[in-house]
């Protein structure tokens, strides 16, 4: 049976278009000025949006069957720590790892994974030198390790009270 597509998408852009048009009409100088200022985030989010997309395209040869063996409910201790290893090593604005999320579930992937990547997304890999300069080594480790540790727990928790 095919899931019937939602047209809020299309509602929301139509819906942000007019209030641009409006915003222009009313202060053309600050709307003009919003405009680059969003264009410069966009600028800056490309690289990890192309990133993604070629994931999720990739993700179309991978067979449901693979990714629930990798990362779905029966890929025990092994899956966890995939999802936590992707979630510490993704860059970028959240937000835009939500599609890719999306199409793992769809795969197979379960919820509290999906949860731990998110989680996991807290501990920054390449902040943790600069994390050691100013608190010192044992506590970049220990609240690191305390971060993937609850990321996980987190996980568990909500795939059981989901399934």
């Amino acid at each position: 049976m095919k899931k019937k597509k939602s047209k809020n998408g299309y509602y929301f852009a139509i819906t942000v278009a007019i209030i641009y048009i409006i915003v222009l009409i009313i202060n053309p100088r600050k709307t003009g000025n919003a405009f680059l200022y969003s264009l410069g985030i966009f600028k800056k989010i490309i690289p990890v949006l192309i990133i993604i997309l070629i994931f999720m395209w990739l993700l179309k040869f991978i067979p449901r069957k693979k990714v629930k063996k990798y990362i779905g409910s029966g890929s025990g201790l092994k899956g966890w720590l995939i999802v936590a290893l992707a979630g510490m090593l993704s860059h970028g604005p959240i937000y835009v790892w939500y599609p890719l999320l999306k199409e793992l579930r769809e795969k197979g992937m379960n919820n509290g994974m999906a949860a731990t990547f998110l989680y996991c997304r807290a501990v920054k890999i390449p902040l943790l030198p600069m994390m050691i300069a100013y608190f010192g080594g044992s506590f970049t480790l220990i609240l690191t390790l305390a971060m993937v540790v609850a990321s996980l727990l987190e996980g568990i928790i909500i795939q059981r009270v989901l399934s």
